[in-house]
């Protein structure tokens, strides 16, 4: 029988952080399993992305990034690997060619480690990822959903297909994967195909805050507002890259002018410690479109920042 911690990562003071083979903020591989309480997972997956393609190689450039994570989050004091165990547990598999049969194994990856037991926290891959992840782990309770994006990703289809980068919420919303309810969307700025193009969140409930309105109203305020909106019960983080500004993170798919600074995620996501997190995902991440990689290192951080969250939820439950 294993405890909380026992899964410790390489000590960043022990052995070098360009030594031994890139994991998740250098976590230990293992299988998905009973023992394992947090599952950090890839995704590596970009079919239903509609413009630049490359978010597939995604999970492999943070694994490398995320060699510079330390142990404790410098804010909050949490040190998510003593109080949960947290495993790099691989990539879903996926299919090249087809839309539908990788969006199929996903969920199944997924389904084995919430059988498991475990959390999970991914890296995609384009945002068509969160859809079979919570197929897998929201089947039995809507989960509240705080998305960070430019753009709303309500659309029930998009260039003749259900199920891609712009329709993820629309089907969690119908399949009662999530409560839109308890559904707050921020960063929303990107240029419409039409005035519709946000109708269906404002019908079915979804707090959606444009990056005006956000900008207006201030940081804390948001995140008061994002509190009351998610509630006590259960929740699931998405950020796509793109709802960040392109300044920290260029390297997406569909990059957007004016969106929120990392360091108001960073701020944001530690102000919701102690909230009822079980997972999340960071997504549209695209190393051919960041040569520089401070993409990658801002995305490994935010990883970290949701690992800090989703343990001490797990951490609490024990």
């Amino acid at each position: 029988m294993s405890g909380p911690g026992d899964f410790k990562p390489f000590d960043s003071g022990v052995t070098p952080r360009f030594q031994e083979i890139a994991t998740f903020m250098r976590s230990q591989r293992h299988e998905i399993s009973g023992a394992v309480d947090i599952a950090l997972a890839g995704v590596p997956f970009d079919l239903g992305a509609t413009y630049r393609v490359g978010a597939r190689h995604g999970p492999a450039a943070t694994r490398e990034a995320s060699r510079l994570i330390r142990a404790v989050n410098p804010a909050t004091r949490v040190a998510p690997f003593r109080i949960a165990n947290i495993a790099d547990v691989g990539d879903a598999p996926t299919h090249p060619m087809s839309i539908d049969i990788s969006v199929e194994k996903i969920q199944g990856f997924y389904e084995a480690i919430h059988a498991a037991g475990a959390w999970p926290i991914s890296v995609g891959g384009d945002h068509t990822v969160p859809l079979p992840i919570l197929r897998a782990i929201a089947r039995d309770r809507p989960l509240g959903l705080f998305h960070v994006d430019a753009h709303a990703d309500t659309f029930d289809e998009f260039m003749g297909t259900k199920i891609n980068h712009a329709t993820f919420v629309r089907r969690a919303v119908e399949e009662g994967l999530i409560d839109p309810k308890r559904t707050i969307q921020v960063g929303l700025r990107g240029t419409r195909y039409g005035d519709d193009d946000i109708g269906y969140g404002n019908e079915v409930g979804i707090t959606m805050v444009p990056m005006d309105e956000y900008e207006a109203m201030g940081r804390d305020a948001f995140i008061t507002l994002a509190r009351e909106v998610l509630g006590e019960g259960e929740s699931y983080i998405t950020i796509d890259i793109d709802g960040l500004d392109p300044r920290d993170c260029p390297g997406t798919g569909v990059p957007e002018p004016g969106g929120i600074s990392v360091r108001d995620m960073q701020v944001i996501l530690r102000a919701f410690t102690g909230g009822n997190f079980v997972g999340g995902d960071l997504c549209e991440v695209s190393p051919p479109h960041d040569p520089g990689g401070m993409t990658f290192v801002n995305v490994a951080n935010l990883m970290f920042e949701i690992t800090c969250l989703v343990a001490t939820n797990r951490a609490n439950r024990k």
